[in-house]
């Protein structure tokens, strides 16, 4: 990654939209410009994958290390097994610790592709905070650290106070959560020197709540800075779409489909993915911007390559790129296309969607045939009883197609 000034971070983060608020800034830059510095984001494992919406975080990181800062991957075992209230209506299902464990080697694996990991001073490195919270002695937690919590300002927190006023259940186990949070930050602080936690925009108090504590702890200033919580223009959350979560990690979703994502992406949102997700030269996406009518395309494509290479690889994205083409054309046997290997030729219609998971149900599927949305190597079959044969097979392999963006073949073994 090529070096750039320490202090740059902060401009490079509001010229390309990942600012939505910031304590103390102008202390914060004056730091900076004296000396790179160490930041940390937290990541809870509950589940096996991250998915996009963590992804501004994860460009954060790589921007604070691009600019010469060092940055600090922490990973949640410990707090996954509490639960954060933040954005969320009802307590989480509490996790094994085999299953966190899963959850967070798969995890960690995302990180080697934005982040350099190793022993210099700008190196990324990774912490768990299962070191410290699993033994930690509740007795001894309460009588050093209890006292510097405000159970006033607890309760105004915005995951708290949501969850009070909408008069749903808070359990006493999620409550602490901010408590914990704050803790770590105290851990980094005083194990690595680190100065500031970022996050989304929903973990603002649990940041300012870690800050109070390292300032009436240790009379030393630390800082906070949250990114937008961002939606799609339609107003739907980023990372989710009628499919379910767009993951980054490749066994949980094919790179067909990742690049996909990116590439329907809505055409007010282009310009701002742009600057969030790709590493693109804002003069580069300043004439983008220009793009209008269907020449947007092109921007959207650029997007889908650029996210691919830094999420998959430079590989995936040039193929798929290709096969994206190729599909255009009309060329209905893309290798590059999800599939499923088959033993039988003789398959429903309905199943072969529902294999290839374009579909959920046989009552889907059969709408979906009946509105002429089902293709077969690029050829509308609306008869929802159709069984594929032989004759429907090209050098061992089928196209299917779920209307005009979701294409996948069959192969026979």
């Amino acid at each position: 990654m090529s070096k750039m000034n320490n202090s740059d971070f902060i401009n490079i983060m509001k010229e390309r939209g990942f600012v939505h608020q910031i304590t103390d800034k102008e202390n914060l830059e004056k730091q900076m410009i004296t000396s790179p510095i160490v930041g940390y984001i937290g990541f809870d494992c509950t589940a096996p994958s991250l998915h996009v919406g963590s992804l501004i975080q994860i460009m954060m990181l790589r921007w604070f290390q691009k600019t010469g800062n060092k940055p600090i991957v922490l990973m949640g075992g410990g707090t996954t097994k509490i639960g954060d209230p933040s954005g969320k209506d009802s307590a989480r299902p509490l996790l094994s610790s085999e299953k966190i464990r899963f959850n967070k080697d798969n995890i960690r694996t995302i990180f080697e592709k934005f982040l350099k990991f190793g022993a210099h001073d700008s190196d990324a490195i990774i912490v768990d905070n299962e070191d410290w919270l699993e033994d930690l002695n509740y007795i001894t937690f309460l009588r050093d650290y209890g006292s510097y919590f405000s159970v006033n300002k607890l309760i105004n927190l915005e995951s708290v106070k949501l969850r009070l006023e909408r008069e749903q259940n808070l359990s006493f186990l999620e409550f602490n959560y901010s408590l914990l949070q704050a803790f770590d930050f105290l851990q980094l602080y005083k194990n690595y020197n680190c100065k500031i936690q970022m996050g989304g925009s929903d973990q603002w108090g649990n940041i300012v709540t870690g800050l109070d504590l390292i300032r009436k702890s240790t009379s030393k200033q630390a800082y906070g800075l949250t990114s937008p919580l961002l939606t799609t223009s339609s107003g739907t959350k980023m990372g989710k779409t009628a499919d379910g979560a767009v993951w980054l990690n490749s066994d949980q979703l094919s790179d067909w489909d990742f690049w996909q994502y990116w590439r329907n992406t809505e055409d007010l949102d282009v310009i701002k993915f742009l600057k969030l997700f790709t590493e693109l030269p804002i003069s580069e996406i300043n004439k983008l911007k220009k793009l209008k009518g269907a020449e947007i395309n092109e921007a959207k494509i650029i997007l889908a390559n650029e996210v691919t290479k830094l999420c998959r690889s430079v590989k995936a994205a040039k193929n798929i790129s290709s096969s994206s083409a190729n599909l255009f054309n009309k060329s209905y046997t893309d290798d590059n296309l999800p599939s499923v290997k088959v033993s039988d030729s003789d398959i429903k219609l309905i199943d072969a969607l529902k294999m290839l998971k374009f579909l959920n149900t046989n009552g889907e599927a059969r709408r979906l045939i009946r509105a002429n949305g089902a293709k077969i190597n690029d050829v509308v079959v609306n008869n929802e009883n159709y069984t594929l044969s032989s004759k429907d097979y090209r050098n061992g392999k089928v196209k299917i197609s779920s209307g005009k963006k979701k294409h996948g073949l069959l192969i026979l073994r």
